[in-house]
């Protein structure tokens, strides 16, 4: 009887073990498989998307050193050369007239995160060249923006219409309708900035008074 009793305890203790077992390696493949999608997401924006020679982030500056969550969301808006950002609606208080007397956006006013900058007014002009890349007036996840495809490779980004800030009181302009992005040198005379800016008709680069506030989308450095 003893011998029969210990049977069936040995026998019901193998049958739990092998009733856990499954379990346990499902959640921890499932937990493995998780954490490769997350870091497969993490890397393919890190790593951003190459548009004729030039790498470019997928997402908009949010507020510095941070990406949007999304790449048609449309982030945070900055002055010239400046990392005090504005938000992309509503009024704001306390704008202040930008300021500068440098030619070039310094690495210390560079919102942009670890490993990016604000592009040069010569890869904004890689971007904008009609023989290496197509640009397209387009709507993604009901946001209005222009998308640029390298012709060689068919990469793309997408590059939110979120508007601007005015230059003399910060008043929001344009939204859904125009895209304003910085350069990060200008002129070396005037009050000047050069950028690129766009709406449903057309892609081009710009020169616009530092005051304004427009987006950022950086290039890797």
């Amino acid at each position: 009887m003893t011998s029969l009793l210990k049977k069936h305890q040995l026998l019901g203790l193998i049958i739990l073990i092998f009733t856990a077992l499954p379990t346990t390696a499902f959640s921890q493949a499932k937990k493995q498989d998780n954490t490769t999608n997350k870091s497969s997401t993490l890397d393919a924006n890190s790593k951003g998307v190459e548009i004729n020679g030039v790498r470019w982030a997928t997402r908009n500056v949010d507020t510095p050193g941070k990406f949007t969550a999304n790449p048609e969301d449309a982030g945070r808006l900055y002055q010239w050369n400046n990392r005090v950002s504005w938000a992309v609606s509503g009024s704001i208080t306390g704008w202040k007239r930008n300021t500068q007397t440098v030619t070039a956006w310094r690495k210390n006013s560079d919102p942009s995160p670890t490993g990016w900058r604000v592009p040069t007014y010569a890869e904004i002009y890689k971007l904008l060249d009609t023989s290496k890349v197509k640009t397209e007036w387009t709507t993604q996840n009901g946001v209005k923006g222009r998308k640029f495809t390298d012709k060689a490779t068919g990469k793309s980004i997408f590059l939110p219409a979120a508007g601007c800030r005015q230059h003399t009181a910060g008043v929001l302009e344009n939204v859904g309708s125009y895209g304003y992005y910085w350069g990060s040198n200008r002129p070396a005379t005037g009050n000047n900035a050069y950028s690129m800016h766009f709406s449903d008709k057309y892609a081009q680069k710009s020169v616009y008074i530092y005051n304004y506030a427009f987006s950022i989308r950086p290039v890797a450095e």
